[in-house]
């Protein structure tokens, strides 16, 4: 994924240096600016986003790629690994449903073996090849020493189970990278800079993220399954993750 290396390295000679070098080996020094933060700061915030919703056994377009949820693309038996359809089944299809704090917003016909507060953002740093190219100059953590070992791997991710805080309708909730998307596999600039770029993706309305449907309900979502609810979003550290219906199963797999 992509990284950059521990911020607590960098100084402002050094990001001063880095793009002298960038400028003079053709390499665009915007790229320095854009993801190199100092140290201390926290992850930037990415506004009015829209995001859309999906789940763990949805069946939205069969002949297209990336068209089902039985898989993620950090996961080639993700419906198995979560332990079944995250909905209602209908029709012989697995439908959402509307969540509820009453329950933690579970779904109501299944138990979770996975964290059912999931999300995907648009860059996949395993199967997308430009993804996983530029991963190490471009993801924030890929330096921190616990993430050492997979970004030397190419079939480790660096982005699977990465928590993630999302602001909407007077509403904040956590939960954790499980598949990439939508409509974008390595954009980059948005997901990971700090000047609030918009995603490329035009599909979808334009979102920028999918929720899972515990993440819909928590945030006061007017759809169950719509494409005009918009979002707040960061990336934060495990550590800084309160209590709450997000943590009562963490998600901790890798990628298969």
């Amino acid at each position: 994924m992509p990284s950059h290396r521990s911020r607590r390295g960098w100084t402002r000679t050094r990001i001063v240096q880095l793009a002298a070098v960038a400028a003079a080996t053709g390499v665009v020094a915007a790229i320095v600016v854009l993801f190199v933060r100092p140290a201390g700061t926290q992850f930037p915030w990415h506004t009015h986003i829209i995001s859309t919703t999906f789940w763990v056994g949805e069946v939205f377009d069969p002949t297209a790629a990336g068209g089902s949820q039985v898989l993620s693309t950090y996961d080639s038996l993700w419906i198995q690994s979560f332990g079944g359809c995250d909905g209602v089944l209908g029709d012989g299809s697995c439908q959402t449903e509307q969540r509820r704090s009453a329950n933690g917003f579970l779904p109501s016909q299944m138990a979770p073996k996975e964290n059912p507060f999931y999300l995907d953002l648009p860059f996949d740093d395993v199967h997308d090849q430009t993804a996983l190219s530029m991963r190490q100059k471009v993801i924030p953590w890929a330096g921190e020493p616990a993430y050492a070992t997979p970004a030397g791997d190419p079939t480790a991710s660096l982005m699977k189970n990465r928590w993630v805080r999302i602001r909407a309708n007077g509403q904040t909730c956590y939960g954790q990278i499980e598949d990439a998307g939508p409509g974008s596999y390595h954009d980059a600039s948005y997901v990971f800079g700090s000047n609030d770029q918009r995603p490329e993706n035009r599909k979808f309305n334009g979102a920028g993220m999918d929720v899972s449907p515990a993440l819909n309900g928590c945030l006061h979502f007017t759809d169950v399954n719509g494409e005009t609810d918009t979002v707040d979003w960061q990336f934060l550290a495990a550590s800084d993750v309160p209590a709450g219906p997000w943590t009562a199963i963490v998600t901790t797999s890798g990628t298969r």
